[in-house]
């Protein structure tokens, strides 16, 4: 009886890897391009994600098709088609920024494909997807977090508020911080204006040193935000700089130098207080493969973003059933993240923690966390 058992038992294992089969999932970033340092960053932690968990629970391999988008709407676009129709993936995991995003959407909802946003954080972003979701926080939790902790917690009473009037993100992220602030007792002494691209500040940078406030919210992306706060620098004006998640990069730090220093940012994940059994499993074999505990934000939303996707598929019978994909990504409760426990609503929105830092001497140190 045991020889026919043992008989059997390789009978089925042998069936059932020859029934194993590929699983393709969809990455849409930005390798290159002026946000090339998200993009990068988002795709160490997904094929980081991926060696850790290569395969699906029924044996299926789980490939990564990755394709760069650039940092552009129509390339974007393109690369969302391609990886639906020509590629055949079962999933879509991108882009990065939120303009982008919305075009991933737009195809993940037309196609009937499950989407996985890693770090766009646009408040309305889902409101009408039917098959998107993101791993971070929105914009409204992120800009009153850190406006009830530079009030409260920093004694930061007056702002000037720089926003970028070509992005979404920026223009919802300082509406949020502006209305949280001022409820905190802060007042907003002027709101300045500049657009993506921009690269002489010292009309702003001028202003902001004669209104002489004690905080300045720039909530937009790195390449404006290094260069306003190396002008400033240049001129001796030491006021307190701050952003959200849009310099969550090493390439801001490179690009502001010293006027980094004293910096304060909104993030999704600190490697150095890892809140999951699953972050520090992350952390440890990234340091080995990398030989750097240097883990940023991004690449931990990055692997999530994968993890999540993984779940979802985990608990359907068939993994390229789509609708049953995207039904339990949606349904997904108390998920442990590399960047923390991760809660998805019915429109797809995460219910997680905000990460505040501050760069001294060139790294990003922790300094808080701000639960929902």
């Amino acid at each position: 009886m045991k020889k026919i058992s043992l008989i059997t038992s390789i009978a089925l294992l042998a069936a059932s890897s020859l029934m194993a089969k590929e699983v393709k999932v969809g990455v849409i970033m930005p390798i290159t391009g002026a946000v090339a340092a998200y993009g990068q960053t988002a795709w160490a932690g997904i094929e980081m994600a991926n060696k850790l968990e290569p395969t699906l629970k029924n044996g299926d391999t789980v490939k990564l098709v990755l394709v760069d988008n650039k940092g552009d709407k129509v390339e974007t676009t393109t690369a969302a088609t391609r990886l639906v129709t020509d590629d055949k993936v079962a999933g879509l995991i991108g882009a990065m920024v939120t303009g982008n995003t919305q075009q991933v959407l737009q195809i993940a909802d037309e196609k009937k494909v499950p989407m996985i946003a890693p770090a766009a954080t646009a408040d309305k972003l889902l409101d009408r997807a039917k098959y998107g979701a993101r791993v971070t926080f929105m914009d409204s939790f992120q800009g009153t977090s850190f406006a009830t902790y530079a009030a409260k917690s920093l004694n930061l009473k007056t702002a000037v508020v720089v926003v970028d009037q070509s992005t979404s993100y920026s223009i919802g992220l300082a509406k949020a911080f502006k209305k949280q602030y001022e409820k905190d007792g802060g007042k907003i002494l002027k709101e300045l204006k500049i657009s993506s691209g921009d690269k002489d500040f010292k009309a702003i940078v001028s202003q902001i040193g004669s209104l002489n406030p004690s905080l300045v919210y720039m909530p937009f992306y790195h390449p404006e935000a290094a260069l306003i706060v190396r002008q400033a620098k240049q001129i001796g004006l030491n006021t307190q700089f701050a952003s959200g998640d849009g310099v969550s990069n090493d390439t801001f730090i490179e690009l502001a130098g010293d006027a980094a220093n004293g910096y304060f940012y909104t993030d999704a994940f600190d490697s150095t207080n890892p809140p999951t059994a699953k972050s520090k499993e992350f952390v440890a074999a990234y340091v080995k493969e990398k030989n750097s505990s240097d883990i940023p934000g991004f690449t931990a939303l990055g692997a999530d973003s994968y993890f999540l996707m993984i779940d979802a598929m985990n608990r359907c019978e068939n993994p390229e059933d789509k609708e049953c994909v995207n039904k339990q990504i949606k349904s997904t409760k108390n998920f442990e993240g590399v960047s923390g426990i991760i809660n998805i609503d019915p429109k797809g929105n995460a219910v997680r923690s905000v990460v505040i830092k501050e760069i001294k001497g060139g790294k990003a140190v922790y300094k808080d966390t701000v639960n929902p």
